[in-house]
């Protein structure tokens, strides 16, 4: 027939979708490595490892339950047997021929079992690591149907959380923090890693709290490196490099961000979205509100110039709120051209309550928002009202509630 292609069977692959096991048995039946009394005394062990395994994992009198531990008991002895010899047929007939089935079925559960009590993820808050127990049985009843891609992709992804969270205890006890302090802070083993190698690059010998973490950004800042080099303590375990470089790349590449001087470390680290928990610094409350009231209270000062009255407040969250230059006192022209903005631009209520919290006194800002938000509440439709063409209500509203100069 014109069109149709000739395949030759010598270019046919073959899948052989047997388990691994029947494989194995098989070659070495063929060729000479297994002989009939092991193949009877693995034809005798293996009902007595179907009815184990029926029991452990439900019951041994159903005989769906006895169904499946036969898929399990083959699986498992599979998975061992591919895993252990690298998919070499006459090594996995040799470990046939060497050991009892039900040792290989074991070693199959054991690979399971130390792979489902490795962490899932990289954060100290949501990982046990004390070992497989009883209440990891349903995970090891699915992982002994899974086939070894399944177990390796798995594997590989756990054993990069644990390398992860075993290179930041290690950097964190060359920084004086424990183990036991890093899971009651329920750190991210990858945040932990960035800091400490960013706090060992600035020649910093202890993991940072928020207010050391703050100077050390603003240091950078005042004098960027041409280069910032990993400094890393002698003897980091060769296992752990790979995860720790990786890590270094990390904070190369948001080392521009980092330099940035247009957003504040409080924005950049606890507000902007991508970077917010990539870092880690201790938590300390009473550290961070001092720190917020030094820090915030020079410029807090400034622009209200000791005054606290609810008129200069209110005033200058309006100013904040439509982007105008902050001020606690308004003239009646600035003040007409602020409702003007507002019927233009609207009010971003929100830059205001953002503004109370990275500058206002910490004890305060609670109070502050609130005064802000009513005020909100009450004024807002006068303010955006169209129907005010002269402005009169919206100048009656902020002369009542602002602080407006009454002309000489």
């Amino acid at each position: 027939m014109t069109g149709s292609t000739s395949t030759s069977p010598s270019s046919i692959a073959v899948y052989d979708a047997r388990p691994f096991f029947e494989k194995a048995l098989q070659y070495g039946v063929q060729n000479g490595i297994i002989d009939q009394p092991k193949l009877d005394t693995i034809c005798h062990d293996a009902p007595k490892g179907m009815v184990q395994i029926a029991s452990y994992f439900g019951s041994e009198f159903l005989r769906p339950e006895l169904e499946k531990a036969k898929d399990r008991i083959v699986n498992l002895v599979s998975l061992y047997l591919e895993e252990s010899t690298g998919s070499d047929l006459r090594l996995a007939a040799e470990s046939l021929r060497d050991h009892s089935f039900l040792s290989r079925s074991k070693g199959g559960s054991d690979m399971l079992k130390r792979l489902i009590a490795m962490p899932q993820t990289s954060h100290f808050g949501m990982n046990e690591r004390h070992g497989f127990n009883d209440d990891h049985i349903p995970q090891l009843a699915k992982w002994s149907l899974r086939s070894l891609a399944d177990y390796r992709a798995e594997l590989a992804q756990r054993s990069h959380a644990t390398h992860a969270m075993d290179a930041a205890i290690w950097l964190a006890e060359a920084l004086g923090m424990d183990a036991a302090e890093l899971e009651e802070a329920g750190a991210d083993a990858d945040a932990v890693i960035r800091t400490a190698l960013l706090a060992l690059a600035t020649k910093h010998t202890d993991l940072p709290d928020w207010a050391a973490f703050d100077k050390m950004v603003g240091a950078l800042r005042k004098k960027p490196p041409a280069k910032l080099t990993a400094s890393l303590p002698p003897k980091l375990p060769e296992h752990l490099k790979p995860v720790v470089g990786e890590a270094w790349q990390s904070v190369l590449a948001d080392l521009p961000k980092i330099l940035d001087a247009s957003l504040t470390p409080q924005k950049l680290f606890q507000k902007t979205p991508t970077f917010r928990g990539r870092y880690f610094w201790i938590e300390d409350a009473l550290s961070e509100v001092d720190h917020h009231d030094r820090s915030a209270s020079a410029s807090w000062k400034k622009v209200t110039a000791g005054h606290s009255d609810e008129g200069s407040l209110i005033t200058l969250f309006l100013c904040v709120a439509t982007g105008t230059a902050p001020k606690t006192m308004l003239t009646e022209r600035s003040a007409g051209t602020l409702i003007r903005k507002i019927r233009k631009t609207g009010l971003d209520t929100e830059l205001a309550v953002e503004y109370i919290r990275d500058h206002a006194p910490m004890q305060h800002q609670d109070d502050y928002v609130q005064l802000w938000q009513s005020f909100v509440t009450e004024a807002q439709a006068t303010l955006k009202s169209d129907a005010d063409y002269a402005l009169k209500d919206a100048m009656a509203v902020l002369r009542r509630e602002c602080n407006v100069a009454t002309p000489a």
